[in-house]
This record gives C-alpha cells, sequence and structure tokens, in this order.
C-alpha cells in the first residue's frame, strides 16, 4: 500500500488495529436509527474503503449482523464500533470516522439519513443534508 494513501486506525484498547486503503467515496455523517442504536450516539462518521485493502492485526472482532445482508464488526475486548459491511457493497467496507489514529486525513462532506435523526440532531455546520442515502452523484 502506498504510504500517502494508507490509512490505520484502532479500537480504544488497541486490541484491535487495521490498515487500509484510500477512501473510496467521500466521508459521511450518518443519522440513521441503526448506526445510532449501534455505536449510542448520533451522527456517526464513516469512510468508505475497498475491503480487499484491508488489514487487521491483534485480537479478533465480533460480528454482529445487524440487519438482514449487513455486518457491524467490533472490538470484543472493548467493544469500539469499527466496521459496516453490506451485501450490497460486498467490495467494500465502511470504517468509523472516529476510530482513525490520523482523523483530521478524513473530512466529511455530507449528513445522509436524516429522514431518521432525532428532532435534537439538526446539524448545522453547512453540509449538504440527505433524507436518505447521498445522491449516486457522490458515490
Amino acid at each position: 500500500m502506498d504510504g500517502a494513501s494508507t490509512l490505520t486506525g484502532r479500537c480504544l484498547c488497541s486490541s484491535v488495529r487495521y490498515r487500509c486503503g484510500a477512501l473510496l467515496y467521500p466521508a459521511t455523517w450518518c443519522h440513521c436509527e441503526s448506526c445510532r442504536r449501534a455505536s449510542g450516539t448520533a451522527p456517526v462518521g464513516w469512510f468508505t474503503v475497498a475491503l480487499a485493502s484491508v488489514e487487521f492485526h491483534g485480537d479478533s472482532l465480533r460480528v454482529h449482523r445487524s440487519s438482514p445482508g449487513v455486518e457491524r464488526r467490533f472490538c470484543s475486548v472493548c467493544g469500539t464500533p469499527l466496521t459496516y459491511w453490506s451485501e450490497q457493497r460486498p467490495t467494500e467496507i465502511d470504517f468509523t470516522l472516529g476510530s482513525l489514529d490520523e482523523p483530521d486525513r478524513v473530512t466529511p462532506v455530507d449528513h445522509i439519513w436524516m429522514a431518521d435523526a432525532p428532532d435534537w440532531d439538526r446539524p448545522t455546520d453547512g453540509l449538504p443534508q440527505h433524507a436518505g442515502l447521498r445522491p449516486t452523484t457522490l458515490r
């Protein structure tokens, strides 16, 4: 992997570390109910990379099928949510922005699933807000 495009991250306790390639799409803030419940917060920042570019090191991850065709992986020691994978995009995987070693290298460009956001979750950062998924022109 090219060092300039390689991203690294870890869970809270450092039991799980990862390396991955460059972003496939701009990062986003997700406000959907599933992400909110899986993380215990709103919104959740995600970035997407090629699944083939991912290397995990350390303890094994726990896998939870949070909905049909969706797997979320988290550290089996500290519980940090790390990934989201969907059968609809089998060659891609999303990582939580908060798990990055250098979070300033990836900046979200929009908000998705605002239709699911609670009334108190109304971003004022000026980024575009989409009721569901972002338009395919950004993917």
